[in-house]
């Protein structure tokens, strides 16, 4: 009998016998405990091994101690969870390789600690057009009213949110304001999610001092420990199962600049008349929101368009950011 007829036997069977006993665990039992279901249940699963969690891990030049069992488990939830979540944190390393040397050399300049490059990697998993249901975007996931306080222009033809390095900028700036509020890296990434008036007011109202030790939603509450996991996994990925090779990640997109400080009536006919397509230059330039730029007030754009062999996988120059993002496993 072959797989096929096996499955549609076994789901007419269930549905009987769910039919019969109702649907309780009692009809679950029977309906499962057919010999084939159990002889082919070993070679259904592959072994999954729970992540090692370590005694401490190190977070903006802060040591976190995880004897505290709270602290472990809540640490522990979030590796397993990112660990296994195979696709998400596949995808955040390789687009680490294209985006961090943007991203690392902005966070330097403002004095913001490189570990807080992990904060856009859980925010987004590193996708410059990343959108959420609330409607916050970019890598960042900036809403438009945050967006625009700390200087972005968002509208109908422009959105800055998804310009990887203004959007840094930005970030930079938000950062450096909640840190002379707080004091730790922990409570300005929990501000990130909760906003600083809710932090503000929980660290006081529960006489705490880090972000670590509050009572918090619990989205909050995971948020800080998700920002732990991702550094644990990115900067160990072999220990965790996740091998690559350079050729794997994405390389960073050699580019020239072109500079517009007129209108755009229709920016495809540009992309052609200046060497390239359409699909190339919304794909590089993902603040580009429409197919026209109205600029009345001739602002100057920079727009991103390849370098020659630039999207040639076979020529484009290869680098790796990160050495232990690649290699055999531990």
């Amino acid at each position: 009998m072959n797989f096929r007829r096996k499955t549609i036997i076994g789901s007419v069977v269930a549905a009987f016998v769910i039919a019969y006993f109702g649907n309780t665990e009692e009809a679950c039992a029977v309906a499962l405990a057919s010999p084939d279901s159990h002889a082919s249940s070993s070679a259904a699963f592959s072994k999954v091994a729970s992540p090692k969690v370590p005694d401490k891990v190190h977070f903006a030049d802060q040591t976190i101690d995880l004897d505290d069992d709270l602290r472990w488990e809540r640490f522990d939830r979030e590796l397993s969870a990112m660990a296994y979540t195979h696709g998400n944190t596949l995808l955040t390393l390789k687009r680490a390789n294209r985006y961090f040397p943007v991203m690392a050399p902005i966070l330097e300049r403002n004095g913001v600690p490189q570990d807080m490059l992990y904060l856009a990697a859980i925010e987004s998993y590193l996708n410059p057009r990343a959108v959420s249901p609330a409607k916050a975007a970019g890598m960042w996931q900036f809403m438009p009213s945050t967006a625009k306080e700390y200087g972005l222009e968002v509208n109908d033809y422009v959105d800055e949110r998804y310009d990887v390095a203004k959007a840094t900028q930005a970030a930079c700036r938000y950062l450096k304001n909640a840190y002379a509020r707080y004091g730790n890296w922990e409570s300005v990434a929990a501000s990130y999610n909760a906003g600083m008036g809710r932090i503000s007011n929980e660290l006081s109202n529960q006489q705490a001092e880090s972000a670590y030790d509050l009572w918090l939603p619990e989205e909050t509450m995971r948020y800080v420990f998700r920002l732990l996991a991702m550094k644990t996994i990115m900067e160990h990925p072999k220990t965790y199962g996740y091998i690559l090779t350079p050729d794997q990640l994405y390389h960073p997109i050699e580019t020239r600049i072109v500079e517009v400080s007129e209108p755009v009536d229709d920016w495809a006919q540009w992309a052609l008349a200046n060497g390239s397509d359409y699909r190339t230059l919304r794909e590089l330039n993902p603040w580009i929101r429409s197919k026209q730029l109205p600029n009345k007030t001739g602002k100057t754009y920079q727009v991103s368009l390849p370098a020659k062999n630039a999207l040639s996988r076979k020529k484009q120059s290869k680098s790796v950011y990160n050495k232990a993002w690649v290699g055999v496993s531990d």
